[in-house]
Parts: structure tokens; C-alpha cells; sequence
């Protein structure tokens, strides 16, 4: 390991998600041993969190027909088109993080979460699309709704601080948008209403939590820090700062707070006019 002192140590300043990463990767491999090589591999033994998300996407999403290496070269090249990726994915840790109570540590979704996998291999997958590699990226689209059970087309548009729990029967049609810091649990759908070509998918604004079981259908807008009941069935615009219920779904008060994603509070309670976050 001695060789990557010089160079962790310099990113280890300017790079506080990866530094901290790598001081759990460390603990974790003494803590269980019989877990080392794979830890090493997969983190202590890149001195980057780019080189380290390559490597553990591409252990997951290799197969006979395209390698775990050629997956990982596509992922260089994406990465060296769009440096953004990394910010964003480590915008994406920080937010599973904090909202997710089952997560004690930065490593946990980088090793463990099929969520937090199945959006970067979105990421990856999306700048493959820009660059005119669509084959590739839908390739990518298919694996990752064979291994994560999370079906992303790539030319979605997704922002950073996204947080997808447990991550199980998702689906985010073509020109559905999600902005920043959006939290979602399983089986929700942001789907069409039918054959219609265009944009014809949900545009999901800042802030909104999605509860488990929800479908969002057509060119609709959820408005900012709103929240989607669990079960429901959207197929009007929702106004910001609300929250919507039901099959269909209709407002049955407002948010409750002001940052719905980042609070992941499910419950429906009788509002105060101290609650209402316009």
C-alpha cells in the first residue's frame, strides 16, 4: 500500500467523502478479515472514488457477453467526459447517509446498497447516452434492471442527492426529470399514460419524498418539497409544499416540513398553520 501514501494523502484534503471512506474501509478490513481482499480491492487499493465506484460497479454488472473490465473502461470514459459523475455520486452517499437510519457509515452504500448501485450505473449509463454511445448505455440500462431490479432509462435526467431506499421494482421512463435532493423508497413508478411519444414523463422537483408503492404518471410536475404518499396514483400536478394521497391521488394538507427528502417522514398528520411550508 505503499505506494498510494503520497497521493491519498494530498486528495485526503481537498476530498473529505473519499477520506472518509478509506478510514472505514480500513477498520472494516481489520474488524473482518476474511473480508480484506475484497475491501482492498475494491477501495484501499485506488487512490482515487472515481477508480473505486468503477471497480465495484463493474464487479456487479460484468457478464459473459461484456466483462467486468470493458464495463469498467466505459466507465473511465464517461468519467473523464463528464467529471461531474463523481460529484454528484458523492453528493448521493452523503444523502443516503443522512437519511437512512440502517446506514451508519459512507462505505455501507458503496459496498452494500443496490439503490445507491443503481443510480451511479444510471449516471455512468446517462453520459454514455450524451456521448452517442446509446447501444451501450442501453446495455447498461438492462443489467442494471437484472442485478438491482431498478430500471432507469438513460436519458432521464437525474440531479445529486438522490436517495433511493431499498431500491426494489423502480422504473424512470425516458424524459422524466429529478431534480436535486429527492428521496424515494421501492416500487415507484415514474412512468407514461400510454403510447404517446415526447415528453411524457413526471418532473419531480426539489425536495420531494416519494413513498413506497407510488406511480406517478404522464408529463406532470411535483411541485418542490412535496410529498407523494405511499400507494398512491398521480396523475395531476401537485402544487409545492404538499401532500398528496390516495388512487387518485389528491392534496390532503401540506408538506409538514419545509425539507421533506431530508426528514423521510412518512406519516399523515392533522396540519398547524405552524406546519404549512409554502
Amino acid at each position: 500500500m505503499a505506494r498510494f501514501t503520497a497521493s491519498t494523502a494530498k486528495l485526503q484534503q481537498v476530498d473529505p467523502v473519499w477520506r472518509r471512506i478509506r478510514e472505514e474501509a480500513e477498520a472494516a478490513a481489520v474488524a473482518e478479515p476474511a473480508l480484506g481482499g475484497f475491501i482492498f480491492s475494491t477501495v484501499l487499493s485506488h487512490d482515487r472514488f472515481e477508480d473505486a465506484l468503477s471497480q465495484r460497479l463493474g464487479q456487479k454488472l460484468g457478464h459473459a457477453d461484456v466483462g467486468s473490465d470493458l464495463v469498467i473502461r466505459a466507465f473511465e470514459d464517461a468519467l473523464d467526459a463528464y467529471p461531474a459523475i463523481g460529484e454528484a455520486a458523492r453528493a448521493d452517499i452523503v444523502a443516503v447517509f443522512e437519511r437512512d437510519p440502517a446506514c451508519s457509515r459512507y462505505i455501507e452504500p458503496l459496498l452494500y446498497f443496490k439503490g445507491y448501485h443503481a443510480i451511479q450505473t444510471y449516471r455512468m449509463s446517462h453520459a454514455l447516452w450524451l456521448m452517442g454511445r446509446k447501444d451501450f448505455a442501453l446495455w447498461l440500462q438492462s443489467r442494471s434492471s437484472q442485478i438491482f431490479s431498478v430500471d432507469i432509462h438513460p436519458a432521464a435526467r437525474i440531479g445529486r442527492g438522490i436517495m433511493i431506499d431499498h431500491a426494489h421494482s423502480i422504473v424512470i421512463g425516458e424524459t422524466a426529470v429529478v431534480d436535486d435532493d429527492v428521496s424515494m423508497l421501492h416500487d415507484v413508478t415514474l412512468g407514461g399514460t400510454g403510447k404517446d411519444v415526447g415528453d411524457r414523463h413526471p418532473k419531480v422537483r426539489r425536495g420531494v419524498l416519494i413513498g413506497a408503492g407510488a406511480r406517478i404518471l404522464g408529463n406532470i410536475e411535483i411541485g418542490h418539497c412535496s410529498r407523494v404518499a405511499a400507494g398512491s396514483v398521480v396523475l395531476h400536478d401537485v402544487p409545492p409544499n404538499r401532500t398528496v394521497a390516495g388512487v387518485p391521488a389528491r392534496i390532503v394538507g401540506y408538506a409538514g416540513c419545509e425539507e421533506p427528502s431530508r426528514r423521510m417522514d412518512h406519516l399523515l398528520r392533522e396540519e398547524t398553520e405552524s406546519s404549512k411550508a409554502d
